[in-house]
C-alpha cells in the first residue's frame, strides 16, 4: 500500500466533448471572442399587438430560455425605438422597433477554465487526488457559476473538457474540507465511479460535534432531499430514500462555554459507507450531535468555527488502472485544528 502525503504532475492538453456541445457549453480553449454580444432588430407586426415583451422575443430569440429573456429585459439590454424596456411583462404596439442585445447565458460560461491553485498531494496519468480547501464549490450551479473546482481543473488539465464532469466523480460540500479524487481519462473515471458505485472507495472523516460522545455507533437511516427545504436534506422512511451508513468512533471530549454554561464537545471518526449528499451532517444531527457551526442542521459556531466543523482525511482505494493499494491523507485547516485542539482530541487512528 502506498501512504501519501504530497506530490504533483503535469496534465495533457485535449478537446470539448460532445457531452458538453450538446448543452451548449465553450471549448476551453476557446479565447473569448464569441462572447461578444450579437444585436437583434425586429419591427413588431400585427399578429405581436399586445403580447408580452418577454414572450415575443421568444420568437426573435428561439434558442434562449424565457427566464435569460427576461434577465436580458432587467439588465436593460432590450430597447424599443432607442428608448430601453425594462419590464417583461410590458405589453407591445404595432409599429414598434424591438432592438435585442443578446449576451450568453451563465450556464455557458460555466464550463470555461480559470487558473487556480490547486494542492494536489497525488497525481499520475490516470488520475489526481486533491485536497479542497473550505470555500471551493466542486462543480457550477446556480449562484456559482465560475470559480469552481471544475473551473480549476479544465485550467490544469484541458483534456478534462472531454470527460463527464471533468472527470470528478464524487463531491464535497462548499464548506468541507479534504480529499477528493477525480479521473484524468475516461477508462479512470468509468472505473472510479464503479469503485464508488461499489463502496470500494473509503472515505473517512474528523468532525466536532455537539455532545458528549463516548462509545462508537452506526446511524443506518435513508436519506432523501427535505420535502419542505429543498436545500436540505432529511432522514426518509426506508421505502422512499437511499440507504445511508455512517460509522462513527470517538477521538475525544471537551467542554466549550456557550452563554455562561459548559457544553461538551465531541472529537470524531465517521467513516462513510455510502456517498449521499450531507450524509455525515444528517446522521450526526439525527443522533442528537450537530456539527459545530452547521447552522443548516442545527449546530450553533464554537470555538472560532464559521463553517461546518467536518473534513475529508482520509481516502482509500486501489488505482483504477495498477490495482495499487493507495491510501492518502489530509491534515486539518486552521480553523479546525485550532478547535481540535482546544478540545483536546487524538488523531485519525490507523
Amino acid at each position: 500500500m502506498s501512504e501519501v502525503d504530497g506530490g504533483a504532475a503535469g496534465w495533457s492538453r485535449g478537446t470539448m466533448d460532445a457531452e458538453y456541445r450538446a448543452g451548449g457549453l465553450t471549448d476551453p480553449e476557446d479565447d473569448g471572442a464569441d462572447d461578444a454580444p450579437e444585436r437583434r432588430s425586429a419591427e413588431v407586426d400585427a399578429s405581436g399587438h399586445g403580447e408580452r415583451l418577454d414572450r415575443w422575443l421568444t420568437g426573435l430569440a428561439p434558442e434562449f430560455s424565457r427566464n435569460h429573456l427576461q434577465a436580458l429585459i432587467e439588465r436593460g439590454c432590450v430597447t424599443a425605438d432607442g428608448r430601453p424596456l425594462a419590464k417583461p411583462a410590458l405589453k407591445l404596439r404595432a409599429g414598434q422597433r424591438v432592438d435585442i442585445e443578446l449576451q450568453p447565458t451563465d450556464e455557458s460560461r460555466a464550463f470555461r477554465p480559470e487558473a487556480m491553485a490547486l494542492n494536489v498531494v497525488y497525481e499520475d496519468e490516470h488520475l489526481a487526488v486533491i485536497d479542497k480547501p473550505v470555500g471551493l464549490v466542486v462543480h457550477p450551479a446556480p449562484g456559482n457559476w465560475s470559480g469552481t473546482l471544475m473551473n480549476g481543473l479544465l485550467a490544469r488539465h484541458p483534456a478534462a473538457a472531454t470527460l463527464p464532469r471533468a472527470g470528478i466523480v464524487h463531491r464535497l460540500d462548499k464548506d468541507t474540507s479534504g480529499l477528493m479524487v477525480v479521473g484524468k481519462t475516461l477508462e479512470a473515471v468509468t472505473a472510479l465511479s464503479r469503485q464508488i458505485a461499489a463502496r470500494e472507495v473509503h472515505r473517512e472523516y474528523l468532525a466536532l460535534a455537539w455532545g458528549r460522545v463516548e462509545e462508537p455507533f452506526v446511524v443506518e437511516k435513508a436519506m432523501r432531499r427535505d420535502p419542505v427545504s429543498r436545500v436540505k436534506m432529511a432522514i426518509a422512511p426506508a421505502n422512499l430514500g437511499k440507504p445511508a451508513r455512517t460509522d462513527v468512533f470517538p477521538l475525544g471530549v471537551g467542554e466549550v462555554q456557550v452563554n455562561g454554561q459548559a457544553r461538551p464537545v465531541s472529537a470524531v471518526h465517521c467513516v462513510l459507507h455510502t456517498g449521499r449528499t450531507h450524509q455525515i451532517r444528517v446522521h450526526l444531527m439525527h443522533s442528537g450531535h450537530p456539527l459545530l457551526a452547521d447552522t443548516l442542521y442545527g449546530g450553533v459556531p464554537a470555538l472560532g468555527m464559521t463553517r461546518q466543523a467536518l473534513h475529508a482525511a482520509r481516502l482509500s482505494f486501489a488505482h483504477p488502472i495498477t490495482a495499487e493499494a493507495l491510501s492518502l491523507r489530509s491534515a486539518l485547516p486552521s480553523d479546525m485544528a485550532l478547535a481540535w485542539a482546544a478540545v483536546g482530541a487524538g488523531d485519525l487512528s490507523d
